[in-house]
């Protein structure tokens, strides 16, 4: 697809051709993952904005599954770690390693040299499984290279490969063994996405395919190119000056005292979100707004992410854990009472 359109004609091309890989890679994600819609739209937003995703729910309802059946319908390299309490921040970014050569023939001396091993983030996609199971240290390890796309090592400066997405998961923290994520980790996730558990039916669908013999194929349907051209045109759809100010008085609501803020903001929330969860909106109701076909963002699409894009951008206070009192909570009444214009 070109990289910019100039004309209508080749806008239009270019968002059916969005649509077309969209629909795609999450035909491929249904073929082994059994409902979760709304979690399967927050991981291909992020992947179509260019951001990470943060999946939380307690285990085995398939956040790990979700994410290799992604890795699996896209061209790209794909690493997983497996986070837990010994794992070393070098056992992500990579460490350098002495290398003994041996020149000449009999006698010849031995030269150390020193090279980098690249970790498992040197990869376009990586899995941080379980990335709450580790100690903060390691956590941090992820900070340079989910916001700078580079890893510094030995004060040398290595680039990630493009495009570079950070797909974790968290159990909830009520679970033994688990460290919240610092905060300023948190924030660099473009989407927190909570993963329930299955209806009924999905049970007994999920049953009939995995006790029965059934190996679903999962084929590649994108490669790289086309994910950043498709990155490319999300920035490039419009968003009205009216929309964009709603977004901006929507993260400005949930700083306390402040000019926008709700009631309930001032009274259970410590700290609001940052400039991040405004880019959060935008780029998330652009999105959505190719999805459906228009060439503008409007402020039901911005409605539509505000909850993924907020809910871990806010820190409540003391009153808050005491009356049991959540940010989806305060987001949702945000979301009620914030006015259009």
């Amino acid at each position: 697809m070109p990289d910019e359109p100039r004309t209508a004609d080749e806008a239009r091309a270019a968002a059916a051709e969005f649509q077309r890989d969209y629909a795609a890679v999450r035909e491929q994600i249904g073929r082994v993952v059994v409902g979760h819609g709304d979690v399967v739209d927050g991981v291909l937003t992020c992947l179509f904005v260019g951001g990470h995703a943060l999946l939380e729910g307690v285990p085995g309802i398939g956040k790990t599954l979700l994410i290799r059946t992604l890795a699996r319908a896209l061209s790209l390299s794909f690493s997983r770690v497996q986070f837990t309490p010994d794992l070393m921040p070098a056992d992500i970014s990579g460490t350098t390693i002495v290398i003994e050569t041996e020149e000449g023939g009999v006698g010849g001396r031995r030269e150390r040299q020193f090279r980098f091993q690249p970790g498992p983030v040197f990869a376009q996609m990586v899995l941080a499984d379980e990335i709450n199971r580790a100690t903060p240290k390691t956590q941090s390890a992820l900070l340079e290279a989910m916001q700078e796309r580079h890893v510094t090592v030995a004060g040398v400066t290595h680039p990630l490969p493009a495009p570079f997405f950070v797909m974790a998961t968290q159990n909830p923290l009520e679970q033994e063994g688990t460290y919240p994520l610092p905060e300023a980790q948190l924030d660099r996730f473009l989407l927190k996405l909570h993963v329930g558990y299955s209806s009924r039916e999905e049970l007994g669908e999920i049953l009939n395919r995995t006790t029965a013999g059934h190996d679903p194929v999962v084929e590649p349907v994108l490669d790289a190119a086309r994910i950043l051209a498709h990155q490319r045109l999300v920035r490039r759809a419009v968003i009205a000056e009216h929309v964009q100010d709603y977004a901006i008085r929507m993260v400005m609501a949930t700083h306390p005292s402040g000019r926008f803020a709700t009631p309930m903001v001032n009274q259970y929330v410590r700290i609001g979100a940052s400039p991040r969860a405004a880019q959060a909106l935008v780029l998330g109701g652009k999105c959505r707004a190719l999805l459906d076909g228009r060439a503008a963002a409007s402020i039901d699409d911005i409605r539509t992410v505000a909850l993924p894009a907020l809910r871990h951008r806010l820190i409540m206070n003391f009153e808050a854990e005491a009356e049991g009192v959540t940010s989806d909570a305060v987001v949702r009444n945000i979301v009620d009472t914030l006015p259009a214009g």
